[in-house]
Parts: structure tokens; sequence; C-alpha cells
């Protein structure tokens, strides 16, 4: 059980690493936006994971929802 907890662990956070790259690697807006979200979800998992379950769902609403909400509102208002 371990084992698969450590793994659960690592694959989490390699993917948030990659999914955090492409954020500032796309060229475009929106892109890098929905990046940052799964990002931010992926972390929000992992403080899951961590028995942390009160963070996890302040940075769910907070960080992935609200914030990609205001940055798409932000986008869209400067075009």
């Amino acid at each position: 059980m371990s084992s698969f907890v450590e793994l659960t662990h690592i694959s989490v956070l390699i993917i948030m690493i990659i999914a955090g790259f492409l954020a500032v690697v796309f060229k475009k807006l929106l892109p890098s936006v929905i990046a940052l979200s799964v990002a931010s979800l992926l972390l929000s998992l992992e403080f899951y994971l961590l028995h942390a379950p009160d963070v996890a769902i302040a940075e769910a609403a907070i960080g992935a929802g609200l914030t990609m909400a205001i940055f798409i509102f932000a986008i869209r208002g400067t075009r």
C-alpha cells in the first residue's frame, strides 16, 4: 500500500511539473491559463493525498476555479 501511495505522489508531482512547464511554453494565453488551472487542480489533489482536505478544497475553489475565471475574463476584456 505504501508503494502505491508513493507512486501516486510522484506521478501527480511529475504531471504538475509538466503542466506548469506547458503554462510557460504555450504562445497563446488561453491554453496557458488552462495548463495553469490543471496544475492547480493537481496541487489540490496532492494536498488531499497529504491528508489536508480543507486546504485541498480551498485550492480547488480559489486556485483552479476563481483564478481561471478571472484570467479568462481578463483575456476576453483585452482583445
